[in-house]
């Protein structure tokens, strides 16, 4: 290495100063006081034996030293800038941030999650869970997998699984119930309700629904309120009463033999489903296609496991 090569930090401040002409400018672009900019430059100039900058009135002016100097710095500047980045970007791990719901991320998409992690092991899996629907638009997160009617303005989406709501309870609370054979048989349950505050009521199965659609309408609906689905269903297994059950969630208690569907014949369309969101630009992104192909195959594995109906 050459053993007269100027410090540093003065050729930065140089380079600075030389590219905007202003003292002032390479300060606050150094994030340093304008003096402090003036002292590297002096100090530069001493060192070298040579005048860089005309000192103006209110300006500075490169001399033809100084020219010649700051292309030399410019370039050298500007090329280390781009092999540290290189270096860095060695090192990058692509990321890949998702938010879902509360309910869906604790009984379908979490107990997966390892699965994916091991599908896409080059890039370092996020997972945010909220039922507030999340702004793609401010980059934070790359993904969603939202339940909705399947409108999501200015967004790429695709349907994942379509659901059906019917009621579900534990093999026990069954029993003490005597069976449940008839749908008027539920007036005498514990009726569990999912509170529903994100979405619009006036569109969504309710057990007063269900009770029409059974041939009971007007029948009692009482019974307390869970600020979750995933809450309502932990309820359900416990025995501690019926839930109107969404298909998507509790397949997989059927299926084991946790929870129970007395009336597998009257299932209500929910009118929503889950669906993958993401920014449209990045439909192309591996990140997003890895992410779509595992989806599409962990939802063929989950129903023919399940024998799910969800539409």
């Amino acid at each position: 290495m050459p053993s007269r090569l100027p410090p540093l930090q003065t050729l930065r401040a140089f380079e600075a100063a030389g590219r905007l002409l202003s003292m002032a400018l390479a300060s606050a672009e150094m994030s340093v006081t304008p003096g402090a900019i003036s002292r590297q430059i002096q100090t530069l100039e001493e060192d070298l034996g040579v005048t860089l900058f005309r000192r103006m009135t209110r300006r500075i002016v490169l001399t033809e030293e100084g020219t010649a100097l700051h292309q030399v710095v410019s370039r050298a500047l500007t090329e280390l800038v781009r092999e540290a980045e290189r270096l860095r970007s060695l090192e990058a791990i692509p990321r890949l941030t998702l938010s879902t719901s509360v309910s869906f991320a604790s009984k379908w998409f979490a107990p997966r999650l390892h699965r994916l992690i091991a599908r896409l092991p080059d890039v370092d899996i996020r997972l945010e869970v909220s039922d507030v629907n999340v702004d793609l638009t401010d980059g934070r997160v790359d993904a969603a997998l939202r339940y909705g009617t399947g409108f999501y303005p200015g967004t790429a989406s695709q349907r994942i699984l379509d659901e059906t709501m019917s009621p579900v309870c534990s093999p026990d609370y069954l029993a003490r119930m005597g069976g449940l054979t008839d749908p008027a048989d539920l007036t005498h349950c514990t009726l569990l309700h999912e509170q529903r505050v994100l979405h619009d009521d006036s569109t969504l199965p309710n057990w007063e629904r269900w009770f029409a659609a059974a041939g009971a309408a007007g029948a009692r609906t009482r019974g307390p309120t869970l600020s979750h689905g995933s809450l309502t269903i932990e309820a359900a297994l416990r025995g501690e009463g019926v839930v109107l059950g969404r298909s998507v969630l509790v397949a997989e208690g059927i299926a084991a033999g946790c929870l129970v569907e007395p009336f597998p014949q009257i299932r209500l369309p929910a009118g929503r489903g889950y669906d993958l969101v993401y920014r449209p630009s990045e439909e192309d992104d591996p990140r997003i296609a890895g992410l779509r192909a595992w989806l599409k195959e962990e939802v063929r594995s989950f129903l023919a496991a399940t024998g799910a109906t969800t539409s």
